[in-house]
């Protein structure tokens, strides 16, 4: 079994107008045909292969593909086209005379196949080895099927690949299964049926005297298979052939409902939790990372109101409230977290993260919101582009990364005050640790959810969003709209923490955690 997989990699799109059909009709060919096919083989091999495979093997291997009649296995596809007009020049007359020249509109229709699936064909043939070989080449080496803008992918498949038609030529004494359709497809004839027919028709001597060829007369007529492949269509048409020389029209069997549309599930993780959504944004002027809080905070304010348009099970995932309306304290509802984009210090991606998870009617929530506009701070638009669902392993991305060493991306504020003596001197923990300090607030709230505490640097003055690019940690906002929230009243600070082991994120900690403060990143190398 010879079989070739068909890939069409610019938007799945096939274009090709069957034998006899004007292009403007809006017919297409499925199956393609399997004379095109050896068509566009025998061209790669004349532009891109001709010094590697031989010309003796390349007629074998063409006889042999020509020998059967092949079988498809077509996948769902979609038919539909285009319109548009093409410019030209006309004439204006007035009394028999051209007084000016305009553009004419002449429309034009476009038709395609469109399918993201491979499609398959079958040849019940063994070839040899050097044919296999340069078959293998001239796939490899394969541009297009049918107009050039018809980009395709080919492979030859392994001689015990499976493959399971849905196609097939339907012999004359076979009756048709029911919910298939007959097309008429044009094939190759056998090499030796081509045999016949050329011996009675091959042409005769020439007169010396002749001076044009009439239309289809024996002199035009090829000597083999191969030669009748290198015949040009506006030459054939020229000449009055209804059919190319060598070819034959098959009848072969096709699904009624081949150009059906099928209703498209979205995928959804069953077998897996889902944990983390994740947006790209999009902006006339994307914000900074130092308005992560505002971002976040809108965003919340979002989704909470798409939310309250549904009857969740579980609205606090979103909310953060308990059905009493206390806040939550377990820390498995969402996060929200903003990430560096491609330029310097702007937003790229905003992460949800809930360890809780999130159910069907959540995830339909999240995709209900990609939909509407965030307002950011300066009054900019910012779209948000649904990137897909998944956990912790599922996007790579650095807050979701495996390290020993992780730093600031944005600054740990801390939900406490620091105490003191009445002289003045800071009350310190049993570690010896100013009670109520960012670093001290910091491993405190490390040791709740954490069983290796890491070693914790000095406060910093500045974050590192990138190499040789520091902002200060005074440049970020700290505190969400109309000062909502429980929060201390100390500076911000950013920290480094190194553990024993890698950990894998995401780390974020303190006032503000499921908005985008206190979050930590790997260290950059």
């Amino acid at each position: 079994m010879t079989v070739i997989q068909l890939q069409f990699p610019a938007g799945g799109r096939l274009h090709a107008t069957p034998w006899g059909r004007h292009v403007n009709e809006g017919a297409t060919e499925w199956p393609p045909s399997p004379w095109r096919i050896q068509r566009a083989l025998v061209a790669t091999w004349y532009l891109k292969a001709r010094d590697e495979i031989e010309e003796s093997v390349m007629r074998a291997l063409t006889d042999a593909l020509a020998g059967v009649l092949p079988a498809f296995h077509l996948p769902s596809a979609a038919q539909s086209h285009t319109r548009h007009y093409m410019p030209g020049n006309e004439a204006t007359h007035k009394e028999g005379k051209i007084v000016a020249f305009g553009p004419a509109k002449t429309k034009v229709f476009d038709t395609f196949i469109q399918s993201d699936q491979p499609l398959g064909i079958a040849w019940d043939v063994e070839l040899t080895g050097p044919q296999r070989d340069a078959l293998g080449m001239l796939c490899e080496r394969l541009g297009y099927l049918g107009r050039a803008e018809s980009i395709v992918e080919a492979t030859l498949l392994p001689e015990d690949a499976p493959f399971s038609p849905n196609s097939v030529p339907l012999a004359t004494e076979d009756e048709m299964r029911e919910g298939d359709e007959l097309v008429r497809v044009l094939c190759a004839s056998t090499p030796e049926e081509y045999g016949i027919w050329y011996g009675t028709n091959r042409p005769k001597e020439e007169p010396k005297t002749r001076t044009k060829k009439a239309k289809g007369d024996a002199a035009s007529i090829p000597a083999s298979i191969f030669d009748a492949l290198h015949a040009e269509t506006g030459v054939l048409q020229s000449q009055g052939w209804l059919i190319p020389p060598g070819s034959r029209l098959v009848d072969y069997t096709r699904k009624i409902a081949a150009f059906e549309p099928e209703a498209i599930r979205r995928k959804r993780c069953d077998t897996k939790r889902v944990t983390v959504a994740r947006f790209a944004i999009a902006s006339s002027v994307l914000p900074r990372i130092t308005q992560a809080v505002s971002v976040a905070d809108r965003l919340h304010k979002t989704i909470v109101s798409y939310a309250d348009r549904r009857t969740l099970v579980n609205p606090g995932i979103f909310t953060g409230k308990g059905s009493d309306g206390h806040p939550l304290t377990d820390h498995q509802h969402t996060h929200i977290f903003c990430e560096l984009g491609e330029t310097r210090d702007t937003i790229g991606y905003i992460t949800l993260y809930a360890p809780g998870g999130y159910d069907a009617e959540a995830r339909r929530v999240i995709e209900d919101m990609q939909h509407s506009r965030l307002w950011g701070r300066g009054d900019h638009d910012i779209n948000l582009i649904l990137l897909g669902f998944g956990d912790v392993d599922t996007f790579d991305t650095p807050i979701f990364q495996r390290s020993k060493r992780w730093t600031s991306l944005t600054p740990f504020v801390s939900t406490r005050h620091a105490k003191h003596y009445a002289d003045g001197r800071p009350k310190l923990d049993a570690d010896g640790w100013p009670i109520g300090s960012p670093a001290q607030d910091l491993r405190r709230l490390m040791q709740q959810v954490r069983p290796e505490i890491p070693k914790i640097s000095p406060p910093m003055p500045s974050v590192t969003v990138r190499p040789e690019r520091d902002l200060r940690v005074l440049q970020f906002q700290t505190q969400r709209f109309q000062g909502e929230g429980r929060h201390g009243h100390q500076a911000a600070a950013a920290f480094t923490l190194e553990f024993e082991h890698e950990v894998q994120g995401p780390l974020a900690f303190g006032y503000g955690s499921h908005f985008g403060l206190g979050l930590f990143v790997p260290v950059w190398e």
